[in-house]
């Protein structure tokens, strides 16, 4: 029996696949070896797989600077909304809203029947933005030089001073004003000019439009129809549209009226149309009416400006006043100036110097001498004075202003012939001694008005100068009486024959009638202070005693009379002080009156300064202006000659 044993049987170990010979090696496959493999491609080597990592941290990161990013965010947020809520509103309000200023028109200055002396018109300024004429912008050479070449000629204004303009030295800067108050033919032409060029460049590249950067905005300008005619009185409007001189700067707040403005939305330097606008409109200025009669005011201009020019004088003012008003109806410098154009006008020609020069008046001043005398009842026009040749008073001797054997006069002729000797005796029995007899004198100068201001309230008008008689020196005592030693100017010698004229009663001159508003209303001006200097008859007997001077053949005043017309006056012939040195050089040669003179209606006042050619007295150069203004001004304002005789009053006595 057979034993059956536990282990399993050997395994056979089968024989693998017989390996290729290896070429050349020469050893043939022996028996059980595998065939060999038929030649093919090569076998690929499997592809290696990359393991990715977590996507974890990386998630993390992201959600992480997302975090922050949102954070940032927030804060920022939380700064505009709640924060700096308020800066940032008013900066986009700032921004997104823009204002412009509406000027007001300004008011109008006429004369006493309406016709316009001032008026504003349409104008523009011409300005530019500087960045628009750079080479980058134009891709052309120079723009700012071929700019100013083709604008100089249109704006009247030199290339070298446009090309500074168009190129500043603030490379931001984008606004400048190229030429001020031109007329809107000024801006067609320029408007035309650009269009061309713009034309012109959208067919030649080549060519810019170097004009593309100007533009204007609209202003106003203004204008003076009569050219010269009342400059003085008139002023003018400076650059920034404020008045420089004159009544447009007196009364600069009531012609300039109140500017306005315009509030919208802009985007893109557009109006936004749906946001809507508010607006302040402008409240245009008030016109201004003056006294003057421009006809009456043209007469004295001319009248002054040729004997000015005859006589080679520095200048020479008229003035031309209603005696029973104090309204000023002329008042006439010369020479003058254009305010349409101050570009030639001389500095010392600027203003208004009938107001504004001081100068010792000379004989027309011994009217208020004789009114005191007369007022004081220490004389009659019928009182007896002898005159010498020569007259020692203090440390020195005075004369007339020609040599006489002594003369005998009535207190009428030392007028009439206008003796300073006469006057000094005369106002020598104002009081028991020479310093009463000043102190009396003084009261009387300073009654007519002398060293204040007239109350015309005018820029740069003078008082004068009229000491107290205790600062009178030894000479001043003997030569204020006859109008040396003191100072006024044209004005205040007007309103002393215009109080004689008037009765006695000084009435403040006046050069605004009033004013009328934008609704029409017409606003007059408060009726001017009034004050008794001398008695009603001592006027009349004073306008006496002014008719002599002109028609007595003795007088001195004869070339003012006036046919027809009964004419009262005096002469001025005074040393004259030279303003560049303070000494006396030349004389102011000057005549004052009224007429008619037993009914007055009006008052002339002529001075001339410095007359160099041909004579210099009052009487013989503006006797003539006087007759030439006052007959105009007569038959202007159609006053009928009275036609009643005068009284004829003695000059001389027999001893």
């Amino acid at each position: 029996m057979t034993e059956v044993s536990d282990r399993e049987p050997p395994r056979r170990r089968v024989p693998g696949p017989a390996r290729p010979a290896r070429p050349g090696s020469g050893r043939r496959p022996g028996p059980g070896a595998r065939p060999a493999r038929r030649p093919g491609p090569p076998r690929q080597a499997a592809p290696r797989h990359i393991r990715l990592g977590s996507p974890r941290p990386r998630l993390r990161l992201v959600g992480l600077a997302l975090t922050l990013v949102l954070v940032a965010f927030v804060v920022r947020l939380l700064q505009v909304q709640a924060i700096d809520a308020s800066t940032y509103a008013a900066k986009a309000e700032q921004n997104r809203y823009v204002v412009h200023t509406l000027a007001a028109e300004r008011g109008r200055i006429t004369d006493r029947n309406g016709v316009a002396l001032a008026s504003s018109v349409d104008a523009y300024d011409i300005t530019a933005d500087p960045t628009m004429f750079t080479r980058e912008q134009l891709k052309v050479g120079d723009g700012p030089e071929q700019a100013a070449a083709l604008l100089g000629p249109i704006l009247g204004e030199s290339q070298d001073e446009l090309v500074k303009k168009l190129r500043p030295a603030n490379k931001e800067l984008r606004y400048v004003r190229l030429a001020r108050s031109q007329t809107p033919q000024v801006w067609n032409q320029i408007k035309d000019l650009k269009s061309a060029l713009a034309k012109k460049s959208e067919t030649d590249k080549s060519t810019a439009n170097v004009l593309a950067g100007v533009f204007a905005d609209p202003s106003s300008k203004r204008v003076y129809p009569n050219g010269d005619l009342a400059a003085g009185i008139l002023g003018w409007v400076n650059a920034t549209g404020k008045g420089g001189g004159g009544i447009e700067q007196q009364l600069n707040s009531v012609l300039a009226g109140e500017d306005g403005e315009i509030r919208y939305a802009q985007s893109g330097g557009r109006q936004v149309p749906t946001v809507g606008s508010t607006e302040k409109p402008a409240v245009p200025g008030s016109d201004v009416e003056l006294t003057i009669d421009r006809d009456i005011q043209w007469a004295a201009q001319n009248a002054i400006s040729e004997q000015v020019k005859k006589s080679k004088a520095d200048r020479g003012y008229v003035i031309v006043q209603d005696t029973r008003t104090g309204q000023i109806l002329a008042m006439a410098n010369s020479p003058g100036f254009d305010p349409n154009d101050l570009s030639d006008a001389k500095p010392e020609a600027l203003g208004n110097a009938a107001v504004q020069d001081a100068f010792e008046p000379g004989s027309t001043a011994k009217v208020m001498s004789m009114a005191a005398v007369l007022e004081e009842d220490v004389a009659t026009p019928l009182t007896h004075v002898v005159v010498p040749n020569r007259l020692h008073r203090g440390d020195r001797l005075f004369k007339d202003d020609v040599d006489h054997p002594t003369w005998y006069l009535t207190l009428n002729g030392v007028l009439a012939k206008s003796s300073n000797i006469g006057t000094i005796l005369a106002t020598g029995q104002l009081g028991k001694n020479q310093k009463q007899a000043n102190q009396a004198l003084y009261s009387y100068l300073r009654k007519f008005g002398l060293g204040s201001y007239t109350g015309l309230g005018f820029p740069g008008e003078t008082k004068g100068i009229l000491a107290p008689p205790g600062k009178w020196s030894t000479s001043q005592q003997y030569t204020i009486p006859f109008g040396q030693g003191v100072s006024i100017n044209a004005m205040q010698a007007a309103s002393v024959y215009s109080t004689i004229a008037n009765g006695g009663v000084r009435v403040e001159p006046t050069l605004v009638r009033g004013t009328k508003g934008a609704d029409g209303r017409f606003t007059p001006t408060k009726k001017p202070k009034k004050t008794r200097v001398i008695s009603a008859k001592t006027a009349k007997t004073l306008a006496q005693m002014l008719e002599s001077v002109v028609d007595d053949e003795e007088g001195t005043g004869t070339k003012a009379r006036i046919p027809g017309y009964r004419v009262a006056g005096k002469t001025g012939t005074a040393n004259r002080v030279d303003p560049a040195t303070g000494k006396y050089r030349g004389y102011t040669s000057s005549f004052a009156g009224f007429a008619p003179a037993d009914k007055p209606r009006l008052t002339v006042y002529c001075a001339i300064q410095n007359a160099t050619e041909g004579s210099y007295f009052g009487g013989q150069i503006c006797g003539p202006v006087y007759k030439q203004v006052m007959e105009f001004a007569l038959k202007t304002l159609q006053v009928p000659p009275t036609g009643a005789k005068a009284a004829r009053l003695p000059v001389t006595f027999k001893p």
